[in-house]
């Protein structure tokens, strides 16, 4: 069992969160939820070891393994896949190593009878006895199993992690944790880089394998598959649910209903006492009932609804500037990197006013095609923008590109022109960057938080061709509904690059299908799409493939 006793925290003076207790026991499956900022993923580093908290403290038994997955992680260096992967048994094999070392020196050593020697020998065997009570490992197998089931090829394994993308790198960290066989495994957002068919084996280990887990996500299906308990972070403390998602969601209403009938009971109890009070306040045959009362008025511990967090984005695009007829026209275009062909001889034609959605596994081109309409890559073939397409770009890295030293003010006082340079604190605020919030460095952020302040520059010049990479990745699940609404709202077109049904569900009216080197056109909304391919989910896309 792992303990939180009192933990809180503090960020130059604010309170974060405080005095939160709970434990974790074998067979949790924790969902962490909370608005961004909240404090999620602070907790958890201060779980991990990674960060100290201002009170309070972390117990766990001295041989406890706690695995961390970040949401940023692993530079690049000069290991293959298949050697970094290999660290996961790092402890093991540098046992293996310790004792093999230590044997040479024994039976090179003559001084037998020293204190020295024996020791030695103490060591050796003591050693040993750690060593051969693991259970036999074939190492090798467990590590391809892992890589296969994220996502790798065998051809991948000698490959120089350096040479892979900072999603892929982050799936070998995964493997990694994944392999220490932990006591506790905490992930913060890993879905956001792993392709449908991915996320699915992570599932199956997680309910199947793991001995505890704790995760952040906004990925609600993932959250509600995996997990049996829900913790939510507001308003600097936790409310604790021994349920998944969706019915914690249930069970909060609830709660908060029954809350709000027993203050509003309380409150005509009172109202009756002060009443009863005041009319026989003077009255000598009632003054001990008047005593009575007054007594326990004092002592009465006066009932709360719980704090709602009622802070939400106000999100909405400026009206779109009309464009000609066909914003993007893509003729017989074609994408290699070297020998390997992403597609071929693809053509795309998107009408004035659409919204669609480009889905499909990792790697088969999704990204490509949008950085070809963004002129970001050469190509074969033909990518013509209509006339007066004016493009608002949200690339997958657009948070992490943000200066880190800036304060959130600047960010956007760097780039503001004109009338929008004197509403700024307006439109912060509108993006709940309001008072004090505006000052910090955009390197204490959240990842919702740099999202959303990514964001903003989209609203600053009106556009009318949005093209979206994953705009919903570190999005709470409060904001990337406000943010669907915001699109469906939104009168110019929509390219929209995503894996979460439900966010594409009433949004996108078409679907383009990426897989086998090709684009599929696909004339239904993302429900007649997967109805039409018998598939219940996205996650099916690659597997139906296979």
């Amino acid at each position: 069992m792992i303990s939180v006793d009192g933990i809180g925290k503090a960020f130059s003076g604010a309170t974060l969160f405080s005095d939160i207790s709970f434990n974790i026991n074998e067979k949790d499956r924790i969902a962490l939820m909370g608005k961004n900022g909240a404090g999620k993923s602070t907790l958890l580093k201060i779980i991990a070891g990674a960060e100290k908290p201002t009170t309070g403290k972390i117990s766990a038994p001295a041989d406890a393994i706690i695995a961390y997955l970040p949401q940023h992680l692993l530079t690049a260096d000069k290991c293959t896949v298949f050697e970094e992967t290999s660290k996961a048994f790092a402890k093991v094999l540098g046992m293996k190593a310790e004792m093999e070392k230590l044997n040479h020196e024994l039976e090179t050593r003559t001084d037998y009878e020293s204190d020295d020697y024996m020791k030695l020998i103490e060591k050796v065997s003591e050693l040993g006895e750690k060593y051969y009570s693991i259970e036999e490992i074939n190492f090798d197998d467990k590590i391809e199993k892992a890589l296969f089931g994220l996502g790798f090829v065998r051809e991948d394994f000698k490959r120089n992690t350096s040479e892979f993308s900072g999603g892929w790198r982050m799936r070998i960290e995964l493997a990694k944790i994944l392999l220490q066989d932990p006591d506790l495994i905490l992930l913060d957002e890993p879905t956001n880089h792993l392709d449908i068919e991915s996320i699915q084996w992570l599932e199956d280990f997680l309910l199947n394998s793991a001995k505890a887990v704790m995760v952040i996500s906004h990925d609600r299906a993932f959250v509600d598959a995996i997990t049996n308990r829900t913790i939510e972070v507001t308003m600097g403390r936790i409310f604790d649910y021994k349920v998944n998602y969706t019915q914690y969601l249930q069970l909060r209403k609830e709660r908060r209903e029954h809350q709000q009938k027993a203050v509003e009971e309380q409150q005509r109890m009172i109202a009756d006492n002060m009443e009863f009070i005041e009319r026989f306040k003077g009255t000598y045959s009632k003054t001990l009932q008047v005593q009575s009362r007054v007594k326990m008025l004092e002592k009465l511990e006066i009932l709360e609804v719980d704090e709602v967090d009622t802070s939400s984005l106000n999100l909405k695009f400026p009206p779109a500037p009309r464009s000609g007829n066909y914003p993007v026209i893509i003729e017989d275009l074609t994408k290699k990197y070297g020998d390997h062909v992403v597609f071929a001889n693809a053509s795309v034609t998107i009408e004035r006013g659409e919204k669609i959605a480009l889905v499909g596994k990792n790697g088969e081109g999704k990204s490509t095609l949008v950085k070809a309409i963004m002129s970001e890559i050469d190509y074969e073939g033909k990518v013509q923008l209509g006339h007066n397409a004016m493009i608002g770009y949200f690339s997958q890295d657009q948070a992490a590109m943000l200066d880190g030293e800036l304060t959130v003010f600047d960010t956007i006082d760097h780039i503001a022109v004109g009338d929008v340079r004197t509403k700024i604190r307006d439109i912060l605020g509108a993006f709940m960057f309001g008072g004090e919030i505006s000052g910090r460095k955009v390197k204490v952020l959240s990842g919702g938080e740099k999202t959303r302040l990514a964001m903003i520059k989209l609203l600053l010049e009106p556009v009318n061709l949005l093209i979206l990479d994953e705009p919903t990745n570190h999005l709470d699940i409060k904001t990337k509904d406000i943010l669907k609404e915001a699109l469906q709202a939104f009168d110019g077109t929509l390219i929209l690059v995503s894996h979460d049904r439900d966010f594409l569900d009433g949004l996108a009216t078409k679907v383009y299908e990426f897989g086998n080197k090709r684009i599929k056109e696909h004339l239904y909304d993302i429900n007649g799409f997967l109805k039409n391919k018998k598939m219940e989910n996205l996650r099916e896309i690659e597997r139906k493939g296979k």
